[in-house]
């Protein structure tokens, strides 16, 4: 049962909260607050399980934090907060958190967690700086991507970040920084867990990452997002977050955990990459060795180190043509080729490859992390003060030595493992493509079809308690495929929140008479381009979302001059410059219309004149020749399943209903729906689809302009 003193501090912060936001209470949102409440008092932690779908418009956020921080608190637990983006995380820190505390007179403490990734290394920046003033003959051995020499624009940049470190006005933080900084640029000055010498480290008071680890300790609150929660679970639970067992998560936007899961616990390996790093790595090991002629040590190690990466060299040279052979019957496509494993089931060569793939990484891994703890022992404990230097460039060469041998041992223990008939199979496949002119590359991959077993074994029982919650978790008006995806526990809560608009009033659906079927490309896109010109205001925001980009690249190719200078696609800038561009033009009473792919079905946020039309192309069916996808409707037919009705189409209903779902984002929101897809109405599964979206007035034979 919830403690009486807990019930009061809920009770009690909400009312505050309305009273000073002028706000009147919502019946979902204290429905919510209430069934979060109910879960996390449950004796039985296992049962501490909630699954909550609540509409935009519900305002979930405070739901969770009414009801999160108090319980944590009296159960002297860390409430740590996973959303779907790093925006979502910095809404929550810099306005949701703050706003919340104030009007209830809390005094809870909470800090914002990111990856090592979002935060810069001022060794890393002090290297690079350092390099470009050194003559361009003097060999680097610590840089791994050294085409960023090439760039004059580094330079200026890395000078710039480095003066705002030591005068106080940057804190290392990407997301902080004034302008956007390219990937290819911000790459290069950061660097992973075994990189970086921790409190070795010469710039450890002034490191940006281990100032926000210390301001996250023992604060009542963590925000975080999924990537970082999975990187954790990957490493055992409890390294990177509080122990698993003293926390209580809320997983916002949860219906991108099974993504996120699938994408930390698979792995890819390119042929032609890894033989061209391994063939550097030889040649950093041979000049290691004559540099350290007198370390007996050393010699010995760098001597073990590149005959062991020559075996692996080897083993990738003879794995290309076997790969080769299996692409040889595949047709062309504009992205390659690509060949898929039934069941998972690699064929005995590439087995066998496998088998001593994972063998000689094994033996190289065991060598290169003993040669890591040396280094960074010995930067600890600053033994030789002239050896500082060289000490640092070799932890971050055999660092990334360590990562990258690290996730090929991951693939390749992957396909060395016989396949059984009694769990699921992985989805294994082998791709081909060229870039830049090069030599054909080949990429081979293994990763779950699900991430079922996956969080069973790392998240569900673990935690003290647990809460899923977002606008879009139910599919087909039931929870079974999120269950069945992130493989959530039968004793789980499961919870949907009443309607937060009345969607009859504020919106219609509409489906042209003349629509075509979204199966009839031709027709279907030539149908697009002669109606898309009288469907879209003169004034006012137009969303319209395609479910492929060769579509939505050929219906801008074909539509008039006039009506292209008011659109803008996704790819010709970022996703955030493109819906600034779009809001100057509403405020300026000008139209826009945005063309936009899945990215823009959900997360993003266009209320008011910014979107008063949502128009969605197709139908958003999967692509039915996706390897995870074709492996995952392989599994579920073996099992008597229909992939169609058990995959395809709920898949639909869910980005359906997160594409109607961009439309009406506040309480005076008003607006249409037009789906361009006959099927809606002329399919039975169509009908399935329509049924499962929200409550609009309908229009289904409706006369449009052409």
């Amino acid at each position: 049962m919830l403690h009486k003193k807990s019930k009061i501090v809920i009770q009690e912060g909400y009312s505050d909260f309305l009273r000073c936001r002028g706000f009147q209470p919502r019946y979902g949102q204290k429905s919510m607050i209430a069934e979060i409440a109910k879960v996390l008092s449950q004796s039985d932690r296992e049962k501490r399980l909630a699954v909550i779908e609540a509409s935009t418009g519900t305002g979930k956020t405070i739901a969770y934090l009414i009801a999160g921080l108090p319980i944590a608190r009296a159960q002297n637990k860390t409430l740590i907060i996973s959303t779907a983006t790093v925006a979502l995380q910095e809404q929550l820190v810099k306005k949701d958190l703050p706003d919340l505390l104030a009007h209830c007179g809390w005094d809870y403490s909470y800090a914002l967690m990111k990856g090592r990734g979002r935060y810069a290394c001022n060794l890393r920046i002090h290297q690079y700086l350092t390099e470009f003033s050194a003559p361009r003959d003097v060999p680097s051995f610590q840089f791994d991507d050294e085409k960023v020499f090439e760039d004059p624009a580094a330079s200026d940049l890395y000078m710039e970040l480095s003066e705002a470190i030591d005068n106080g006005t940057w804190d290392g933080d990407r997301d902080s920084w004034k302008n956007h900084i390219d990937e290819r640029l911000w790459r290069p000055l950061t660097v992973d867990r075994r990189q970086c010498a921790g409190r070795g480290c010469r710039f450890i008071k002034e490191c940006a990452f281990f100032r926000a680890r210390a301001e996250s300790e023992d604060r009542d609150c963590i925000v975080v997002n999924h990537d970082l929660v999975m990187a954790d679970f990957s490493l055992g639970g409890g390294v990177i977050l509080p122990p698993v067992e003293e926390s209580i998560y809320v997983f916002d936007e949860a219906h991108r955990l099974c993504e996120t899961a699938v994408r930390h616990f698979g792995a890819d390996c390119r042929i032609n990459s890894s033989c061209n790093w391994l063939e550097k790595v030889i040649r950093q090991c041979q000049a290691q060795t004559k540099i350290h002629k007198e370390d007996r040590l050393l010699v010995e190690f760098f001597s073990v180190a590149a005959e062991q990466a020559q075996k692996l060299l080897n083993l990738l040279l003879e794995s290309y043509p076997i790969c080769e052979q299996y692409l040889s019957d595949i047709a062309d496509s504009d992205d390659g080729k690509t060949f898929r494993f039934s069941h998972g089931n690699v064929d005995d060569d590439l087995r066998l490859i496998s088998i001593e793939m994972k063998r000689f990484l094994c033996e190289w891994l065991k060598q290169i992390e003993s040669l890591n703890d040396v280094l960074r022992e010995a930067l600890i404990n600053r033994i030789d003060q002239s050896a500082v230097e060289d000490a640092e460039n070799l932890l971050q060469t055999v660092g990334q030595w360590l990562g990258r041998a690290e996730k090929m041992e991951v693939l390749w223990d992957k396909l060395s493992r016989d396949v059984s008939p009694y769990s699921m199979p992985l989805a294994c496949w082998i791709s081909s493509f060229t870039s830049s002119g090069r030599r054909e590359e080949i990429s081979i991959s293994a990763y779950p079809i699900q991430a079922s077993e996956q969080l069973l074994e790392r998240l569900w029982g673990k935690p003290y308690g647990v809460v899923l919650t977002s606008a879009t978790l139910r599919s087909l008006g039931h929870f079974k495929i999120i269950q069945r995806e992130i493989g959530i526990p039968e004793c789980a809560s499961y919870f949907a929140v009443e309607d937060a608009f009345d969607y009859k009033k504020a919106a219609l659906l509409r489906v042209p008479a003349l629509a075509a079927d979204g199966n009839d490309s031709v027709a279907h896109t030539r149908y697009i381009v002669s109606c898309l010109e009288g469907l879209v205001e003169d004034t006012g925001g137009t969303l319209v979302l395609f479910a492929s980009r060769k579509q939505m690249h050929e219906v801008y190719n074909q539509i008039s001059a006039k009506l292209s200078r008011d659109v803008l696609m996704q790819g010709q800038c970022s996703n955030d410059e493109l819906r600034r561009i779009h809001v100057r033009r509403i405020d300026c009473d000008s139209r826009s219309i945005i063309f936009g792919l899945a990215t823009f079905s959900e997360g993003v946020d266009l209320p008011g004149d910014y979107c008063r039309h949502v128009v969605i192309a197709k139908l958003p069916f999967s692509v039915p020749n996706a390897p995870q996808h074709e492996a995952l409707c392989e599994w579920i037919e073996s099992k008597g399943g229909n992939a169609f009705l058990d995959i395809s189409l709920p898949a639909a209903s869910l980005r359906l209903t997160q594409a109607c779902g961009r439309l009406l984002r506040n309480e005076t929101d008003t607006g249409i729906v037009t789906v361009l897809d006959r099927r809606l109405v002329s399919k039975r599964y169509g009908l399935q689809l329509l049924h499962s979206l929200p409550p609009f007035a309908h229009d289904l034979n409706a006369t449009l302009e052409v």
